[in-house]
């Protein structure tokens, strides 16, 4: 049955889009209450992934000394060294297949679920713990090369080393961009940032090897002086091709 869309819920998402905006000189007096972070982050994770695999998880840095080390690893961005909090998402196959295993226990007790369901989401899984498993030695990744060369979308397949964990920074951006509307929606400022050195805040928050970290995320409310310019986007026609 085809529903009415609200007109009050789209004038929201259009305050809460058009709100949020790369901030990057933030209040640094203003502190932001722990509660609402964690409702943020609640909310991130609700964020749409391949399989329900969330693969990635927010790590939340507090820690005014651990903060202001992790900035310096963001080049000593301006966002990064005034954001009342940070949050490193970090990412990998592993914390896919971790997933799947709890899913597949969640699935398998669910007793609402109809057996037809269950078979689906099983076969569902183990297929994605074949890919993410067995799939990504290192040998996969050689032969998908080769074969993008032929077929360049073949590049995107969660196989090989590098094919997954491609896969699990694509699927951290939905996280990412959920984050930032959350906070948004709250009055809080953010600022998504690629500029680090990945490999400090690896060592810097104690990752496994193999972790991806497709981007930090500054938050905070913007300094009163803090340059927001007029939003400059493509046209839609420009953006939108119709088929």
């Amino acid at each position: 049955m085809k529903t009415q869309s609200s007109p009050s819920l789209w004038t929201a998402f259009l305050e809460i889009n058009h709100r949020r905006r790369a901030i990057r000189d933030f209040d640094r007096t203003a502190v932001l209450a722990d509660d609402e972070v964690r409702e943020i982050l609640t909310e991130a994770a609700r964020a749409p992934s391949s399989g329900n695999l969330q693969p990635y998880r927010f790590h939340w840095v507090r820690d005014p000394d651990m903060r202001a080390r992790l900035a310096a690893a963001c080049n000593g961005q301006r966002a990064a060294a005034s954001a009342a909090a940070l949050i490193v998402v970090a990412a990998s196959p592993q914390i896919a297949l971790s997933t799947a295993s709890q899913q597949l226990a969640h699935v398998s007790a669910d007793s609402e679920l109809p057996e037809r369901a269950k078979d689906y989401h099983r076969k569902q899984l183990r297929m994605f713990r074949r890919v993410l498993g067995t799939g990504s030695w290192a040998p996969w990744t050689l032969l998908t090369s080769l074969a993008a060369l032929i077929r360049p979308t073949l590049s995107l397949l969660p196989v090989g080393h590098l094919g997954g964990r491609g896969w699990v920074a694509r699927n951290s951006a939905y996280a990412a961009q959920t984050l930032m509307l959350a906070a948004a929606a709250k009055g809080i400022d953010s600022c998504p940032m690629e500029g680090f050195s990945a490999p400090k805040v690896v060592d810097l928050l104690g990752l496994p090897r193999g972790t991806v970290i497709p981007v930090v995320i500054a938050l905070g409310y913007r300094a009163s002086n803090a340059r927001v310019e007029q939003q400059w986007r493509r046209a839609s026609a420009e953006a939108v091709v119709e088929h």
